[in-house]
């Protein structure tokens, strides 16, 4: 809540009674990070699959603007099979996506469009856009005139985050989300497709340097391997294909190539 403070413009620090104006981005955006995982726990459970019921990663908000790291669960037995990798692995994101397309769009109900300043002040904070951010703006909004910038409501605010965080769950990288779900549509070719994407996040530090630091994380705690579930051999069905198919293409529509950026 003191993350959605500090976003708000509260200076909760002199007048700490300010810290409810932070409920609309901190509930938003756990919201979002809650059902994410919620996707995983109920899906799990519906396996046979034991998990722990999701849990947030709280920062304070001088060392993380969010105020979060996000939610996580811990699977505690092994997956059994292909069908239930891609279950598990794909319904947290289509959760979550869903979630955050809803708060996003609500959001920019409140947002609103500004001239932008003819030179931009140092230390300026601005987002970049995914596509589906993009089309959500202009479904709402209307197209944006030259020379003016959209000012996110918290609320929209959590919501491009959520949308954010659906994209790195997704990298198809080790055990994250989108790992999973490429194990179990392409089975060992999963490394060589893990590799290149830890290859891909090098160049795009270029646009922004926590790609250079997500590709050390991952590589440093996560690692490129994925292990295999006890039957790896029974084929996916088609509506499992396309179940897999769909969160890739999620991916790709919340994928932004330069997150952020300051003046």
């Amino acid at each position: 809540m003191a993350a959605g403070a500090l976003h708000a413009g509260a200076d909760i620090f002199s007048n700490p009674w300010l810290l409810y104006k932070g409920i609309p981005f901190s509930a938003s955006l756990m919201l979002i990070l809650g059902l994410h995982e919620s996707g995983h726990y109920i899906t799990s459970r519906l396996w046979g699959v034991r998990a722990s019921l999701p849990y947030f990663i709280p920062v304070p908000p001088p060392l993380f603007l969010l105020g979060t790291m996000g939610a996580v669960i811990r699977v505690r037995s092994p997956i059994p099979n292909r069908k239930a990798l891609v279950d598990i692995g794909a319904s947290g994101p289509l959760v979550g996506f869903v979630a955050a397309i809803v708060v996003t769009a609500i959001g920019l109900r409140g947002s609103e469009m500004v001239p932008a300043p003819t030179e931009r002040p140092e230390g300026e904070f601005l987002l970049g856009s995914s596509l589906i951010f993009s089309l959500l703006a202009r479904m709402v909004l209307g197209e944006v005139p030259d020379g003016y910038d959209i000012l996110l409501s918290p609320m929209a605010f959590a919501g491009w985050i959520g949308l954010f965080v659906t994209a790195l769950n997704l990298l198809p990288i080790g055990q994250l989300d989108g790992g999973h779900v490429v194990y179990a549509l392409f089975g060992k070719r999963h490394s060589v497709i893990a590799r290149t994407a830890i290859l891909l996040l090098i160049p795009l530090g270029f646009l922004w340097i926590g790609w250079l630091v997500l590709a050390f994380v991952l590589i440093l705690f996560i690692g490129m391997r994925h292990p295999p579930p006890y039957d790896l051999y029974t084929p996916l069905d088609g509506g499992r294909r396309m179940i897999g198919y769909l969160a890739l293409t999620v991916f790709l529509l919340c994928f932004t190539p330069a997150p952020f950026r300051v003046t």
